[in-house]
């Protein structure tokens, strides 16, 4: 009897964990009954991220819902070091990498509404080394000496924002592009440089061949990071001082940064690889992964438009649910409604039909700067069609969901991360709590 008494109030204790939430700035507060959410079922939420921390497969991380803009899920799990004594919390900081895109695409959206930009303007327009890219033609691999050919088309803004202009991440490709690009200086740079500013480091990828002529397929690749400097071309302004004053402080990201200020880094948490035996363990102590302290090192003026930020949960689920709300936050507006159309419009209608686009698979395309779910993709998973998402290498991941007027944001830093499911479970498990 005293147990099922005890047990009942840990039930009891643990649902009021999840249906209290505390206020966090930009959300309304409420049950997840008010948000047509199931609080019993978004326990599976705790009990799967418990079994991937409890299997040795993820370290823990933080992890948000919310739906009609009101919170229901944010929770911390695990321990961020690796002796268990330090658990992570729900202001720690993580490097977000390649969720910075989106960053960089909201940006350049907004010079675009301006009309300071045009979407199928020329890159050499605003960054003049562009004039003279040339495209891949032969490579010889007993030297790495290649031969190149002119553009038929020039690199346009369209073409970054989609993956679409030739560049490409030499450090993934390997064979003749990681040798075009390592012969070029340009691998391991999309995060930071010790040296390099933003201009300098775009202007020393403008000469660096494009893999194939510009909008012939999709390939993922430092594009981004070329937007980044057209940002800082057409505004007047470095990109960390942009994104401030356009993008964070209207938003109220305060922990959001290329490089934290110094009573900030001690909140960043460390990265995690996997080691032979299969174990998880601290990159930085076992020599697995290199330069992962960039985020707390002095601010040099390079800022990685395609991977530099790092960021914590609230602070970009206050950046997506501004996107949700067709570009607007508490008030303030980075975003206009149909400008927002535009951007998460699909890009790659041609591309796909040819496969060559982002996935062979129907329904998953691209638009300006985000992964894509199509109406012809509806059944790969519960999201609904329209949902526009990304992920960042150290293991971080978001989407919305305008039909079900859902966001998520899930943080961990584990890299490589060989178990990608954990992510499409997660997913399944938010959709399953839905009940209205």
């Amino acid at each position: 009897m005293k147990m099922k008494f005890f047990s009942t109030l840990l039930i009891l204790f643990f649902s009021l964990g999840i249906v209290a939430q505390e206020p966090v700035a930009g959300f309304l507060t409420g049950t997840p009954q008010d948000a047509g959410i199931s609080p019993e079922r978004l326990q599976r939420l705790d009990d799967l991220i418990g079994k991937y921390i409890d299997e040795g497969k993820i370290p823990g991380g933080v992890f948000l819902v919310a739906r009609y803009g009101q919170l229901v899920y944010y929770k911390s799990a695990g321990y961020r070091s690796s002796d268990k004594k330090e658990m992570y919390q729900k202001d720690d900081i993580f490097r977000i990498a390649s969720m910075t895109k989106a960053v960089t695409s909201v940006a350049v959206m907004q010079l675009y509404e301006q009309g300071l930009l045009g979407l199928d303007d020329p890159v050499y327009k605003y960054i003049p080394a562009f004039k003279e890219t040339q495209v891949l033609a032969t490579f010889n691999e007993a030297d790495s000496s290649y031969t190149t050919v002119p553009v038929q088309t020039p690199v346009t803004i369209r073409h970054l924002l989609t993956h679409t202009s030739g560049i490409t991440y030499g450090d993934f490709n390997p064979g003749k592009l990681m040798a075009v690009y390592k012969k070029n200086g340009m691998l391991g740079v999309g995060l930071s440089h010790n040296s390099w500013t933003t201009e300098e480091f775009i202007n020393r990828l403008a000469k660096v061949p494009l893999a194939f002529q510009p909008g012939e397929r999709f390939l993922y690749g430092l594009n981004m990071d070329v937007l980044g400097r057209v940002v800082e071309v057409v505004s007047g302004e470095k990109l960390a001082d942009y994104f401030r004053n356009h993008i964070f402080e209207p938003l109220g990201m305060t922990d959001t940064w290329f490089y934290l200020p110094k009573e900030k880094q001690p909140r960043l948490v460390p990265v995690y690889s996997f080691k032979q035996d299969g174990s998880l363990a601290m990159a930085s102590q076992n020599n697995l992964a290199p330069g992962l302290d960039y985020p707390q090192k002095a601010d040099n003026h390079h800022y990685a438009g395609g991977g530099g930020l790092s960021s914590t949960a609230p602070d970009y689920a206050r950046f997506i649910q501004a996107l949700l709300n067709q570009g607007a936050l508490n008030g303030n507006r980075i975003l206009g409604r149909k400008t927002i159309e535009t951007m998460t419009s699909d890009q790659l209608i041609r591309l796909n039909a040819e496969g060559k686009g982002i996935s062979r698979r129907p329904g998953e395309s691209f638009c300006l700067g985000f992964g894509l779910l199509t109406a012809a993709g509806e059944g790969i998973s519960s999201k609904s069609a329209g949902t526009y998402e990304w992920g960042g290498y150290f293991n971080t991941k978001f989407f919305i969901d305008p039909h079900e007027s859902l966001i998520f944001v899930g943080m961990t830093q584990v890299s490589p991360f060989p178990h990608g499911e954990f992510w499409d479970r997660l997913t399944a498990a938010i959709y399953g709590a839905i009940e209205d």
